[in-house]
């Protein structure tokens, strides 16, 4: 049986979902033109997987494997229902800006896998804690490739300026095509100097 550290730190460092299992691709790329967009798509996905795994783990028995998934996506939608509700509320700026990726949560394969491999098989508590450490490592690695972008293509830092307004910037960072670039690099300097392969 796991310890609930071992838990928490395989979703930050070991199972990262950004830099080592390659999950979560499509708001990853396309919402991290900045630091607070990462950290507002991170933080999002984190409050749905921590309460999806709790449902999940909660009536994994009474759910007929028959219907196994289209009940998780049930689950699922109901909370990302719930936090694009509270965004488009309290937080309307970023609200825009992740536009329809927040619905797209529903799809995350990072939510479906961890209900799927995790949360079915485990305890309610395991559960969660699998879900903050999945949520933690997500959150972290969108936070910081969208500060590495907005930096480079943007010269600033969560919307602030950091080398003056006549900075000299890398438009193609804060571009798709930045994004695919800033990823692989993170991506290459995480498996080569935190996990050390």
């Amino acid at each position: 049986m796991k310890s609930t550290l071992s838990i928490l730190l395989n979703g930050i460092i070991k199972e990262n979902p950004t830099f080592v299992m390659i999950l979560g691709m499509c708001p990853t790329l396309a919402v991290t033109t900045s630091g607070t967009n990462g950290m507002g798509m991170g933080i999002s996905t984190t409050f749905v997987l921590i309460m999806s795994n709790l449902v999940i783990a909660l009536i994994k028995n009474l759910i007929p494997d028959k219907v196994r998934i289209p009940a998780f996506i049930v689950v699922i939608a109901s909370f990302v229902t719930i936090i694009d509700m509270v965004l488009e509320a309290y937080v309307p700026t970023l609200y825009t800006q992740l536009g329809i990726f927040i619905p797209l949560i529903v799809v995350n394969c990072i939510i479906l896998g961890r209900a799927e491999a995790f949360a079915q098989k485990n305890s309610v508590y395991d559960s969660i804690i699998d879900g903050i450490g999945m949520g933690l490592g997500f959150t972290v690695s969108l936070t910081v490739l969208g500060s590495i972008r907005e930096i480079l293509g943007n010269g600033s830092i969560f919307n602030y300026p950091i080398f003056g307004d006549n900075a000299n910037t890398i438009l193609l960072f804060i571009l798709p095509p930045g994004a695919f670039i800033a990823l692989a690099y993170l991506s290459a300097l995480y498996n080569k100097f935190v996990l050390k392969k």
